[in-house]
């Protein structure tokens, strides 16, 4: 079950399943398979077919019917696709049942975020929190098809007639591994609490946001700093943190992991050191993708994400960015012929987004519009913080 960024050709293809049930309507799968072609991508996989079915509740055994199930193993074989994604998490004995019977490498969701945030990983503590995470996922989940260990086991990498006994092998092998990985976070997490506790006289502002909406194109843009930013889900995993100034007065600008809808309790569990960033922060700029058709839902699951966090009480600024893809999706020919105008930054402004009492600022940070504006209202938010660290600074600085 499971491995790293596909390299194999003839495992590149891949199929989707996912169920639509009275609390996950038919809209909201389609939204959310989208979204899982996109994490497959993001792997090196291509989704070739999707399949759905309603259902009240998941099939206890297979997941889903034993008809739906016939119809995508016809399919697979047909096909000779190597791979199918589930969109929601597998008990381990759906993954037995579902590998004995479709033999093929098998993703549920939290998987497949787990081995892009492995692949994705580049400091040892995200390393470290990512292989803790995965290995305590797939410890009860360790099937016959699994291989991740042979290269630890100093096998070959075919296991032919492998029986129980392995499996209980490579069980505690995960085991000692786990037992290794905590204790190596720890060490870890105890020499950058030293760091962190260092930076107490500085304001400390965070970038949030869902993945993909352009933090890490802000912090690039704001800091000059060469941070990795693609069009790609968690293209960064790893909390950066760059000391900038606007106006003389200095802080701190961390960016961290994307948060995503359906994202397990346990993943965030495991980042939430990589998340201290947040929690200590004394400043959130959460940006928006303002162009993405379900931005709304999107911002919904970061302030929950914060909630769980315990961060949801700091002072924000809701950065709504990519304004410039608004105006792009119009098409010039219609423009003439709508009864409104084309989406501005002025019409912008006007909208309920800008919402009373809240910190609010429109950008494009590709294309580097109204940052200025963005620039003041985040040295007013430091300004007012820093004050309360220095509150001799404007007597300081004028007499």
């Amino acid at each position: 079950m499971g491995g790293y960024l596909t390299t194999d050709t003839d495992e590149k293809t891949a199929v989707m399943v996912a169920l639509i049930t009275k609390g996950q309507p038919e809209e909201k799968v389609m939204e959310y398979l989208d979204e899982l072609a996109f994490l497959a991508e993001t792997l090196g996989l291509e989704v070739v077919k999707s399949f759905t079915q309603r259902m009240e509740r998941p099939e206890v055994k297979t997941f889903v019917g034993k008809g739906k199930l016939e119809e995508i193993k016809t399919y697979i074989i047909a096909e000779g696709v190597k791979t199918i994604i589930f969109d929601d998490d597998l008990s381990p004995s759906q993954l037995r049942n579902l590998e004995k019977e479709l033999e093929v490498k098998i993703y549920d969701r939290s998987l497949l975020i787990l081995d892009i945030f492995l692949y994705r990983a580049q400091t040892a503590q995200a390393k470290t929190q990512v292989e803790l995470a995965r290995s305590k996922y797939l410890l009860p989940r360790l099937t016959r098809m699994w291989t991740h260990l042979e290269r630890q086991r100093g096998g070959t990498g075919t296991r032919g007639g492998a029986g129980e006994m392995e499996i209980e092998t490579d069980r505690r092998i995960v085991r000692n591994q786990i037992d290794v990985l905590k204790k190596k976070l720890e060490k870890i997490e105890m020499q950058n609490a030293v760091q962190r506790k260092s930076r107490t006289s500085i304001v400390r502002v965070a970038l949030v946001g869902y993945t993909n909406v352009g933090k890490s194109t802000l912090m690039r843009l704001m800091t000059k700093a060469e941070v990795l930013a693609e069009n790609k889900l968690f293209a960064t995993v790893d909390s950066t943190v760059r000391k900038i100034a606007i106006d003389d007065i200095p802080f701190l600008l961390s960016d961290t992991v994307g948060f995503i809808r359906k994202l397990p309790t346990h993943l965030i569990e495991s980042f939430k050191s990589t998340l201290d960033e947040v929690r200590e922060a004394d400043i959130l700029l959460h940006v928006v993708d303002v162009s993405h058709p379900y931005f709304q839902d999107q911002m919904e699951t970061v302030n929950q994400t914060l909630v769980d966090l315990g961060a949801a009480d700091k002072p924000t600024i809701i950065v709504f960015n990519k304004i410039d893809k608004l105006v792009e999706s119009l098409d010039p020919e219609i423009e003439e012929e709508m009864e409104h105008p084309p989406m501005t930054l002025e019409r912008l402004k006007k909208t309920y987004l800008n919402a009373e009492g809240e910190s609010v600022v429109f950008i494009s940070a590709e294309k580097k519009e109204n940052i200025a504006e963005m620039r003041e209202v985040i040295f007013e938010k430091v300004k007012k913080q820093h004050m309360t660290i220095f509150p001799n600074y404007l007597k300081d600085t004028y007499y």
